[in-house]
């Protein structure tokens, strides 16, 4: 593997330096010095488009990369996320003399284990492709004693192939954080932990089968959703058989209206669905891309490949409990303070410019229309802010946001005026959360209402005391500032660059004025080399300046309309 990694080192370097050369540039022009570089839209998307070759060039695991990368706006500016949410596992499915080996080493002979395999698989991905077979079926009035199965088979030579590039961008991430700032390198590393668990777990087929099977009982009492059994006898770790459930693509709309579903309430039932996993029972299906959900012909909703899965635990549910209920009630400073309690905003972000932006997102969440010079007014808010980088994502948190945006496209794809707000709304009131949580901020209010009561029994004693100690003159009083942004060392060396530049102006002056023109070129160059440096001083901005990022698809299209 080591010997692996080494060799395939070279390629990736050869693949990703002459981006990362560009973006050296963009901060400086030379490399090591000049002034930044300012990148317009279309340089963005040429480099994404450019990225986007190279990820499909070096194979399964950097288009699995791509494919995490596309929802994470933390990360990547939005003409990446737009070029990258068309990757697709575009991988040659493999031979079948090479799966063969890994079936028969799992299963034995196939012609034993199946009475008959079709060797075309009905579908192909980077790390496992999926084919079809047929088993004895007990079950009286089976089509011939037989029934259908999906036999999902891990590619063969995955594993080292994995391993060997999880080690190359492990080596390769502290070089990758000198291109960025602080906070997204916080979003890169955890980015690159997510991933190396996310990208093992999904090569796992016994994970994968007890996440299916949790989840499948989980819902055996829903009629609107399907989730295929597995079948235990003939799945192992490299090996998994299913029952196989035919049906309509949930993002072909012509099939869907031509059958007569109801896509508004097929959009219903899967954010109800997800709903359930996040909010009630805390595991998930954390892929629901279009290719891993179907309609069959009664209508239900199918879920297929559980290999990338997860779940959530009691804190993170109880949030997205308070989330959904303070968006239901446009209540902006709680939608604020539950961001913050789950460590995806800054403490330390503008309250006031990340309230317009929530505001325009929820307005946008509920298909509302939306005046572009509003739009406009709160971008321009936002890039004339200087401030840290407020969003990102704590690792559990990762797989719950590509949910979230991912959940959102497939259900703006069925109905364009879907409202979230309104679904989860209902889910919450249904199933008795919203009002625990009246009833909990019923009892904070009364924790705080008898607080402030014992608090005011004891205040007078303590305000005479200090009061006597007023007036014996002995009370002292210590300030601490804080100075997280090194404002005063910024102030200070100014301060001293200053005082230096008017001494070495002040002694060419002199020299020039009482001695000879030639003695005062010294200072008049220590002048000029100080002036450069105060003037850099005010040039340097602490943070960065960005932009909101909509995950509705809708928004785009407002924003490019004239």
């Amino acid at each position: 593997m080591n010997l692996r990694a080494y060799r395939r080192f070279p390629v990736v370097v050869y693949q990703f330096l002459p981006i990362l050369l560009a973006y050296a540039r963009d901060r400086n022009r030379f490399l090591l010095f000049g002034r930044a570089r300012q990148v317009d839209e279309a340089t963005r998307r040429r480099r994404a488009r450019k990225l986007l070759d190279s990820l499909l060039t070096l194979g399964p695991t950097f288009i699995k990369l791509g494919q995490i990368l596309s929802t994470r706006p933390d990360i990547l500016p939005p003409e990446y996320i737009e070029e990258f949410e068309q990757l697709q596992d575009r991988v040659p499915p493999a031979d079948w003399a090479d799966v063969r080996p890994v079936v028969e080493g799992e299963l034995g002979p196939v012609s034993e284990a199946f009475e008959s395999f079709d060797t075309d698989p009905i579908s192909g991905a980077s790390l496992g492709q999926v084919y079809t077979a047929t088993v004895p079926d007990p079950v009286p009035g089976s089509p011939d004693g037989r029934r259908e199965v999906a036999v999902k088979v891990r590619r063969p030579g995955i594993e080292s192939l994995v391993e060997a590039d999880l080690r190359i961008i492990k080596f390769s991430l502290p070089v990758l954080m000198r291109f960025v700032d602080q906070a997204r390198s916080f979003s890169m590393q955890t980015l690159a932990d997510e991933f190396s668990k996310t990208i093992r777990e999904e090569m796992d087929y016994e994970r994968e089968r007890e996440m299916l099977e949790e989840i499948r009982g989980e819902f055996s009492d829903e009629p609107g959703v399907r989730i295929p059994a597995v079948d235990g006898g003939r799945s192992t770790g490299r090996v998994l058989t299913m029952e196989y459930v035919p049906g309509t693509k949930i993002s072909d709309v012509d099939e869907l209206d031509d059958r007569g579903f109801d896509r508004t309430g097929l959009a219903e039932t899967l954010q109800r669905a997800y709903l359930k996993m996040l909010v009630s029972d805390g595991t998930f299906h954390a892929d629901p891309h279009p290719g891993n959900l179907a309609v069959q012909d009664d209508g239900r909703l199918v879920f297929y490949d559980f290999g990338m899965s997860g779940r959530v635990d009691a804190f993170v549910q109880d949030k997205i409990v308070d989330f959904y209920v303070a968006v239901a009630d446009q209540n902006i400073d709680a939608i604020l303070d539950v961001l913050i309690e789950l460590g995806t905003l800054s403490p330390e972000a503008d309250r006031e410019v990340m309230a317009n932006v929530m505001e325009l997102a929820i307005a946008d969440a509920r298909g509302e229309d939306i005046e572009q010079y509003r739009v406009q007014q709160i971008v321009e808010q936002v890039e004339d802010t200087i401030y840290e980088f407020p969003l990102r994502l704590p690792p559990n948190l990762a797989l719950v946001l590509r949910v979230a945006t991912v959940v959102e496209g497939v259900c703006v794809t069925l109905d364009p005026e879907f409202d979230f707000i309104d679904v989860a709304t209902d889910y919450l009131r249904e199933e008795g959360y919203v009002e625990a949580s009246i009833r909990e901020f019923l009892t904070d209010r009364a924790d705080e209402v008898n607080d402030a009561a014992r608090s005011a029994l004891r205040t007078p004693p303590k305000l005479e005391d200090t009061l006597d100690r007023i007036n014996r003159g002995d009370l002292e009083v210590e300030a601490t500032v804080a100075d997280e942004e090194s404002v005063f060392d910024q102030l200070a060396v100014r301060l001293v660059l200053g005082l230096l530049l008017t001494g070495t102006v002040l002694a060419a002056a002199i020299l020039y004025a009482f001695a000879t023109p030639i003695s005062a070129v010294a200072p008049a160059a220590g002048a000029a080399l100080l002036l450069g440096l105060l003037y850099r001083s005010f040039r340097e901005q602490s943070g960065i300046s960005a932009t909101p990022q909509f995950t509705r698809q809708e928004m785009r299209k407002r924003q490019e309309e004239p």
